[in-house]
């Protein structure tokens, strides 16, 4: 038995999810075989998921979305890093309310990755996700010695909304480590980076902007862009127009340009987790997270799990907060049936406050249907 399952959102971390999973496995049957992986994206979470899997969790003071300095993690094992852009650029940094869509800066994020070149990093997976700024990865660009300069030689403001005054780019200053290590960009988004379906445009009001805000982060992210063709040429366009350009506000771009491949992060994350083992001892997969929705179908981590256990013969369940998806489209997905919480407990409210012990009574149904 493989528990693979993300976090409930507001409610669980993925590892809390495993431990009541497994509480509620053994009241039915004692003494179940329990393997658990928490899983997750590339979004936030995904530091605690390499930390359950045995990486060395490290901290460090980084600048937070609006310049406080805040405690920010990072994981290590050997040479291989995970970095999470959420743990320093992440909405859950900004205070109750308040947003920052103009001037929230991913400097911090850049001042992790730095971090973990310090820790002698040769791999880094960059997760991203859950972000509270649309800067196209300016202020990382800058924590890691790009310069991004006005008509006057001065230094812009912090944010994406400051980009629009952007006269000069200078990345000559960049960490020459950058060149030597493998970053990889893993997110579930694959958006480029501006127009309709860009970040600003798609993201930009989860994160409180106005759609006045939205054109002028979009605008202001295009003129980015273009001033950027100066020193890295053709490739500034073309990283622009790639998917996961968008993700996390456009700090996938940045990634981008300084050598970053995309990958879904979910497939990463199984990589890096030791997940095709792990599959090959399991005789039943249980996944799960908060939402079970057409979202999941796109990238997610429980659409990732059960492709990769459907392709190795494992039958997989799952576990939910809510399910918005039909059986056949939980078919399609390779998952054969979900148990949401909303079936013990219609009240979302009463779902989220009381998540645990409704998902080990979820999970105790989920023993008597499939093993005994």
């Amino acid at each position: 038995m493989l528990i693979a399952a993300d976090k409930f959102k507001g409610s669980l971390t993925a590892v809390q999810v495993a431990e009541r999973v497994t509480a509620g496995l053994r009241r039915v049957v004692p003494d179940v075989e329990v393997e658990a992986m928490p899983v997750a994206d590339g979004g936030d979470g995904t530091v605690d998921a390499a930390v359950a899997a045995g990486f060395e969790r490290r901290e460090v003071r980084v600048a937070g979305p609006l310049g406080h300095e805040v405690t920010a993690a990072f994981a290590l094992r050997d040479d291989t890093a995970v970095v999470e852009m959420a743990e320093a650029s992440g909405l859950q940094r900004l205070p109750a309310g308040v947003f920052a869509p103009l001037t929230a800066s991913t400097y911090g994020s850049g001042e992790l990755l730095r971090a973990a070149l310090d820790a002698g990093a040769r791999t880094i997976v960059f997760g991203v996700g859950g972000s509270a700024t649309t800067d196209g990865g300016a202020g990382m660009l800058s924590a890691l010695g790009a310069r991004f300069l006005d008509a006057d030689g001065e230094p812009v403001p912090p944010g994406g909304g400051g980009l629009g005054d952007l006269a000069t780019a200078d990345l000559s200053g960049l960490d020459p480590r950058l060149s030597s290590v493998e970053l990889v960009l893993a997110s579930d988004v694959d958006n480029p980076l501006t127009g309709p379906k860009g970040a600003p445009a798609v993201y930009g009001p989860q994160k409180g902007a106005s759609p006045d805000d939205v054109a002028t982060l979009d605008a202001a992210l295009a003129h980015f862009a273009k001033v950027l063709e100066g020193p890295v040429g053709p490739r500034a366009a073309e990283h622009a127009a790639s998917p996961g350009a968008g993700a996390a506000g456009g700090i996938g771009y940045g990634a981008l340009l300084i050598g970053a491949g995309f990958r879904p992060g979910i497939e990463v994350m199984l990589d890096v987790l030791g997940f095709a083992p792990a599959l090959e001892r399991a005789d039943l997969v249980i996944t799960g997270e908060g939402s079970l929705d057409e979202q999941t179908l796109h990238g997610k981590a429980p659409a990732g799990v059960a492709a990769a256990a459907r392709a190795a013969g494992k039958e997989v369940v799952a576990v939910c907060g809510r399910l918005a998806l039909a059986p056949e489209a939980l078919g399609r997905a390779g998952i054969r049936r979900a148990y949401p919480l909303t079936e013990i407990e219609p009240d979302v409210a009463k779902c989220i406050a009381d998540a645990g012990p409704i998902l080990e009574r979820s999970a105790e149904r989920l023993a008597r249907d499939f093993l005994s």
